[in-house]
């Protein structure tokens, strides 16, 4: 069994600029891998992953979130520990610099999982959640995209596919020392969404899922499909009841995404035993891991 796992990805697509997401990723995963190393817990140790995935401005999460039909930026999140299958989830919120942050604390300060909206912001600012103006959310890139996106018709477009090189949807799964389990995923949604839409990664068992006894994931790709297939559950549920491992577990759950409804998605798995895996059915998916003291890098 290995001492400890930590798997990220940086959305499913393809990009241009490989070795900018290269750097940003094993900078994430060492990070990850030596809190881990020191202790830390699979909770903490995701969340911080997630944080500095949002602070990086190449990602659709945080701060290079995508735009909105009204040039506005709406973030979604979530998070889920696998001790006791508490959760906490957010979306639809305007001006959070972290909705991870405000995800976990949704899970550990309040009697619900699943806040949205202005709801989720009072809730936020009554427990000091860290809020900032719109412009941090600000880029020419993203401005210029929703623009063409606009004057083509192309209606909904997914961050991973646009012509910036963008990718989009971030998250990270990892199992510590203690044999805990624990997800996060965070994403700035499509570009030219509808106000209101909220895709996969806010919603436990779709996005985000993880539980001590199966397996840990973070889903990213068109939302839409990944929410009708319910695709981190149906990973665990391969673990659970077929007893698969991470990599069986991940390749079937990709093809239950094509075969049921030729889905466009990927996922990143840790399962009990701390083996990591992923599969995607997008053009490519970027992804890092950490096996104890070995550091991992898959740009496809």
């Amino acid at each position: 069994m290995n001492p400890f796992s930590l798997m990220i990805h940086g959305g499913a697509g393809t990009s241009r600029e490989p070795d900018r997401y290269d750097a940003s990723l094993r900078r994430v995963v060492e990070a990850g891998a030596k809190l881990l190393n020191d202790g830390m817990s699979a909770l903490d140790v995701v969340t911080r992953c997630v944080v500095m995935l949002e602070d990086d401005p190449l990602y659709d999460a945080g701060c290079g979130s995508a735009l909105n039909v009204d040039g506005e930026v709406r973030l979604d999140a979530s998070i889920m520990d696998g001790r006791n299958l508490e959760a906490g989830a957010v979306a639809c919120v305007a001006g959070v610099k972290n909705p991870v942050i405000l995800a976990r604390t949704v899970m550990e300060r309040s009697e619900h999982v699943f806040l949205i909206g202005a709801g989720a912001e009072q809730f936020g600012r009554e427990n000091d959640i860290v809020f900032v103006d719109s412009r941090y959310f600000y880029s020419e890139e993203r401005s210029n995209e929703l623009k063409m996106v606009k004057e083509r018709h192309e209606g909904l477009r997914e961050g991973v596919h646009n012509q910036s090189g963008k990718l989009g949807t971030v998250g990270a799964v990892a199992r510590d020392k203690y044999g805990n389990l624990a997800a996060a995923t965070s994403t700035g949604g499509l570009t030219n969404q509808s106000m209101g839409r909220v895709g996969d990664s806010p919603i436990i068992g779709a996005g985000t899922y993880a539980d001590n006894f199966t397996c840990a994931v973070s889903c990213t790709g068109i939302g839409e499909h990944i929410l009708r297939t319910s695709l981190a559950r149906s990973a665990s549920l391969f673990v659970e009841i077929k007893g698969l491992g991470a990599a069986d577990a991940a390749e079937a759950a990709k093809q239950l995404l094509i075969n049921r409804i030729n889905g466009l998605g990927g996922l990143i798995i840790v399962d009990r035993n701390g083996e990591c895996a992923y599969a995607h059915s997008t053009p490519g998916m970027r992804s890092a891991w950490a096996i104890g003291d070995k550091i991992f890098v898959k740009i496809t």
